[in-house]
């Protein structure tokens, strides 16, 4: 079965009349009544009932023209959906993200995305760094937005560029600071006051350069981080010090994830700033992938 059997059948059954449908096709008639012989053949089942005077659909003939029409209609759009594929107005994105970048860049990053793509199927997925940049290697996704390894250096395949660097603050319960077991200055907390205290974090083996950025500024100021629990996402964390488990260094866009019995506190000084950017396959010229990265790229802060 050919498109153009297709489009014989459609002229036939419109007109009811094989001469003016062989016109409209800029055939002749004999052609176009092989053609739907040869079809009707093909489905089993006549499709016109033809008398010396006249021509008429057959029940079968009837329900399957809306079928045609539907599928003339798809053909038709197909040039115009391959344009669309083409520049990047229709498609699919595949985005990874750590859970840090759901309270800073994302939820901005896929609102602009998406409003000048709003064709564009969009499929988020939150997952750790190193998970994010095995996936990449293996040819999954299209990108992901990570926090980069401290010495900056991904595997050769892969792209990155900085999107935002953003401060760590204190999240801490907050029973111990209405107690005084950390102790405030003009509504900061001092790093010897930090430095003592129990600390939630992610696993090292998960994002080892948030881990070596917390833990160095410990070592920074002569003390060595009290590890009582580690997880993978910052909304667990974040439960564990509304717990009152312990305190966790956190970038400052967290202060948006308000939990009940949890205080945002910044650093008195010199606090570390926690890098994020997007990473993605160097020479994946992916339609959808090229337009986010317009898009990310704009973003200020990105470098």
């Amino acid at each position: 079965m050919e498109v153009r059997q297709l489009r014989h059948f459609e002229a036939v059954a419109e007109t009811l009349h094989f001469g003016r449908a062989a016109t409209r096709l800029g055939m002749t008639q004999p052609p176009l009544s092989q053609s739907i012989l040869t079809l009707e053949r093909e489905l089993g089942a006549a499709l016109f009932v033809r008398t010396k005077r006249s021509v008429a659909l057959t029940p079968f003939g009837e329900q399957w023209l809306v079928h045609v029409r539907a599928a003339l209609a798809s053909v038709a759009a197909l040039p115009d959906l391959a344009k669309r594929l083409r520049d990047g107005d229709a498609g699919r994105l595949e985005l990874s993200f750590v859970s840090t970048a759901d309270y800073s860049i994302l939820p901005d990053l896929v609102r602009r995305y998406a409003n000048l793509y709003p064709a564009v199927e969009i499929a988020l997925t939150e997952a750790t760094s190193d998970v994010q940049i095995a996936a990449l290697l293996e040819g999954q996704g299209h990108a992901g937005i990570i926090i980069p390894p401290a010495s900056g250096e991904l595997p050769e395949p892969l792209s990155y560029r900085r999107l935002v660097s953003e401060p760590l603050v204190v999240a801490a319960p907050e029973s111990w600071i209405d107690e005084g077991r950390l102790q405030l200055t003009e509504d900061q907390l001092a790093p010897e006051a930090v430095i003592g205290a129990p600390l939630i974090i992610f696993p090292r083996r998960s994002a080892p350069a948030f881990y070596d950025l917390v833990t160095g500024y410990f070592a920074a100021h002569g003390g060595k981080a009290r590890i009582v629990q580690e997880a993978i996402q910052m909304q667990t964390i974040i439960s564990l010090v509304s717990a009152g488990m312990g305190i966790a260094l956190v970038p400052d866009s967290l202060r948006s994830l308000a939990r009940k019995g949890v205080a945002y506190v910044t650093l008195q000084k010199g606090a570390p700033s926690l890098e994020s950017g997007v990473v993605w396959r160097h020479g994946d010229t992916t339609p959808t992938l090229e337009r986010f990265l317009n898009v990310a790229l704009d973003a200020p802060g990105a470098s």
